[in-house]
């Protein structure tokens, strides 16, 4: 089965996100660290690009409230990190 480029950058942004958790639930990744919503934010990134050539509104609305939120916990944790 052949995927077409945009499904392989969708496939990539829902592998960052599901490994993102994954390290967060082994606790390899603490959910303050500045790497954890950043990998959310680049995951739903790249989703939300994929969806540019196969849209579907929800998933977009989605995607867009995940990188919102992965946003704001990046610049919380860049914001308390020390000195």
């Amino acid at each position: 089965m052949a995927f077409s480029f945009p499904t392989w950058i969708g496939l990539a942004g829902a592998a960052l996100l599901v490994l993102a958790y994954l390290l967060n639930q082994m606790q390899w990744l603490a959910s303050s660290d500045w790497r954890f919503p950043f990998c959310n934010f680049a995951g739903a990134m790249l989703i939300a690009i994929s969806l540019w050539f196969a849209f579907n509104l929800p998933a977009l609305v989605i995607e867009l409230f995940w990188m919102a939120i992965s946003a704001y916990g990046m610049a919380r944790a860049l914001r308390t990190r020390a000195p």
